[in-house]
């Protein structure tokens, strides 16, 4: 890796803390560091300095990171700049991307990351990128503050300038359309047609004429001319839903279609070009499917250019509360009816849920509370059957035999020692699954692991 001793970064916020935490993980890569508590301050040190790399907040007194990110476009174009913020949504993380961030990175966040993005700045110049027109609100709302959310608005963030085909892979009712509407809706393409179609609802033998259109007389009953979805989304987004439910046939002409940006309706003489981005879904494994002679293999590595991997609700359980306020807000206003308040119990009841059916069955479960519920306030017991039927045990009962075994075998050795040894283990054994679940996030695995970060950093040392 190249020295970074050398390097100077200017360092932004308005909170002492943050710049102190930060800075001192700078100082670690003996990088030079010179602090600021405002963006008129920064703007004023970069007129009297030269820096390889700016980290702001966004949100402080006076102009904002964001605006501080378009000075440093305009004056120093070429030196990556590094937004953070406590408010992360989707349209903020577009937004930084899309007015050329190198990275955004939502607070709290883990030291160990910084450094990675720090480094990776440091070691990378950032192109120049491609303006895009004004961004409006989008009127489909992706809503989330969990790990996972926050990583998927900055994918979508990145998306923002591309025109490359999407795979968007999750459980039914994660929000797969909606995301497809997001990465429309926050492309250089959002003025142009969004055009969805699901493969599983519609006939078999109607899938090619709904997609490439037909002629007159080109079948029975076919009275006119029909223009297809492709033609349809012509400049704009073809959002192709739970495509594994396409047949081979249908396959091999959108594969044709994908290479050749041209097709022909049915019953026609000459092609119809066209420029579509394509946005495809699924709830399945296509490469089971490809493996079992069901998808073509062609066309799934044409579709998975960008493939965007949706967390189901249950793997980000903090963001119940927040969806099903959201929802109740929305329902209320809907039905003209006061707004119903959940009980503590209640969300209690709620975040502990599986949610087979993912955010679509919490809108579902918060739409039937609204009517069914008696009174404004909801408690646990106003909940739906499903919640109150009995839970089989979170934990299998295998695990505990098998230790069980363990110990009466070293008890028949002789141990005297051996609550220390197998304990020491399993905190070994529960830390390791965390970090691989994690992806060796430290402050996800300690906050999984119900644990401070000082905390987990402290046993890894006494493990080593």
């Amino acid at each position: 890796m190249p020295s970074l001793s050398n390097k100077k970064v200017l360092l932004v916020d308005d909170d002492d803390s943050i710049r102190w935490v930060i800075n001192e993980t700078l100082c670690d890569l003996n990088l030079n560091v010179t602090q600021s508590s405002s963006a008129e301050e920064a703007i004023e040190s970069l007129s009297k300095n030269s820096y390889d790399l700016v980290i702001s907040d966004v949100r402080m007194p006076g102009s904002s990171g964001l605006d501080l990110l378009n000075h440093c476009q305009k004056h120093y174009s070429g030196m990556p700049v590094i937004i953070m913020t406590a408010h992360s949504d989707l349209d903020s993380a577009v937004k930084a991307y899309s007015k050329g961030a190198f990275e955004y990175l939502p607070k709290p966040f883990d030291i160990d990351e910084v450094s990675e993005i720090v480094i990776k700045a440091l070691n990378k110049r950032t192109p120049k990128k491609e303006k895009m027109a004004p961004m409006s609100k989008s009127n489909f709302s992706i809503i989330g503050e969990s790990t996972a959310m926050q990583n998927l608005y900055r994918a979508i963030g990145r998306l923002s300038n591309s025109h490359v085909s999407v795979l968007i892979k999750g459980e039914s009712g994660t929000g797969k359309e909606l995301v497809a509407h997001a990465l429309h809706q926050h492309s250089p393409r959002k003025n142009k047609p969004f055009i969805a179609l699901n493969m599983a609802a519609i006939p078999k033998d109607l899938i090619e004429s709904e997609l490439f259109g037909h002629e007159k007389g080109s079948f029975t009953g076919a009275n006119a001319r029909y223009l297809g979805r492709f033609e349809q989304a012509d400049n704009g987004t073809l959002f192709l839903d739970e495509i594994g439910d396409m047949p081979l046939e249908t396959q091999t002409r959108l594969l044709r279609v994908l290479s050749e940006g041209a097709f022909y309706r049915i019953g026609a003489a000459q092609p119809t070009n066209v420029n579509v981005r394509i946005v495809a879904a699924t709830h399945q494994d296509l490469l089971q499917k490809v493996e079992a002679g069901e998808f073509r293999e062609d066309l799934y590595h044409r579709l998975n250019v960008i493939p965007l991997n949706l967390p189901s609700l249950r793997e980000r359980k903090e963001d119940v509360s927040l969806l099903a306020n959201y929802f109740l807000h929305e329902i209320s206003l809907e039905l003209n009816e006061p707004e119903k308040e959940l009980s503590k119990n209640c969300l209690i009841a709620m975040q502990d849920f599986a949610w087979p059916g993912n955010v679509r069955q919490l809108e579902n479960t918060c739409r039937w509370l609204s009517v069914m519920a008696n009174g404004q306030y909801v408690v646990k017991e106003d909940l739906p059957e499903e919640f109150h039927e009995n839970k089989t045990p979170k934990f299998n009962s295998g695990w505990q035999k098998q230790l069980s075994n363990e110990l009466k075998n070293r008890y028949a050795d002789g141990e005297n020692n051996s609550f220390v040894q197998v304990q020491k283990r399993f905190e070994q054994l529960l830390i390791k699954t965390a970090l691989e679940l994690t992806s060796g996030k430290k402050a996800e695995a300690a906050t999984m692991l119900g644990w401070g970060r000082n905390t987990l950093t402290r046993k890894q040392k006494e493990d080593s």
